[in-house]
């Protein structure tokens, strides 16, 4: 089974900042959550697991990454993914993720995905999965938007810092504490079987 998925997210964050994050891919990888890269093979082929969580149970996906294309100019980046489980099931992921600047402290992330499903996952259907698959990259997105900001406040403070001289800058005032949002470091597999849920006894009563 295959879906398509086109989705822009606001990204409170300059281009650069952004683009750091989109261009690292072992960075990127990690805002997906409970995704890790754990071996480069080369410049363009790396090894990664992703493992979801629900209640105690856990279910571990092992697979391969390989990066189709970097535009620096263009700021976008074509990867490949694909992953199995242990019982069989696979799942393989075109992604083409962009960044569309709004201003100077917004970016706009653009991707698009298509996903092909086979095994168990197969049969939940086209609407169910573009559910799931809409929520996944959600926690996606929030965990790159927390890790352009993290990168966009450094580069703010060294650049406040460096403007500043000593007789403007009162030593006694201590710098106020940035509050940054932690990011999700395992995939939400208790709001994704709800989201099964829902979505199926919607099919069942045609809701």
């Amino acid at each position: 089974m295959e879906v398509t998925i086109d989705k822009q997210y606001p990204i409170p964050a300059s281009e650069q900042a952004c683009w750091q994050v989109l261009s690292n891919i072992t960075e990127l990888a990690t805002c997906m959550p409970g995704a890790t890269i754990t071996e480069q093979i080369d410049a363009t082929h790396y090894k990664g697991s992703v493992k979801v969580k629900v209640g105690p149970a856990t279910a571990a996906f092992a697979g391969d990454i390989e990066v189709l294309g970097v535009d620096e100019a263009t700021k976008q980046i074509r990867l490949l993914g694909k992953g199995a489980d242990r019982g069989g099931s696979s799942a393989s992921m075109e992604l083409t993720a962009s960044l569309a600047v709004q201003d100077d402290k917004s970016v706009n992330l653009i991707g698009k995905a298509d996903v092909i499903v086979n095994g168990k996952f197969a049969q939940f259907g086209g609407r169910m999965m573009t559910s799931v698959s809409d929520m996944i990259l959600k926690q996606f997105a929030d965990n790159f938007s927390i890790k352009a900001q993290a990168i966009n406040h450094a580069s703010s403070t060294t650049a406040e810092a460096a403007s500043n001289t000593a007789d403007t800058v009162d030593p006694t005032v201590a710098p106020k504490p940035v509050q940054v949002p932690k990011m999700q470091s395992e995939l939400n597999g208790l709001a994704i079987a709800w989201m099964l849920i829902k979505n199926f006894f919607a099919r069942l009563f045609g809701k």
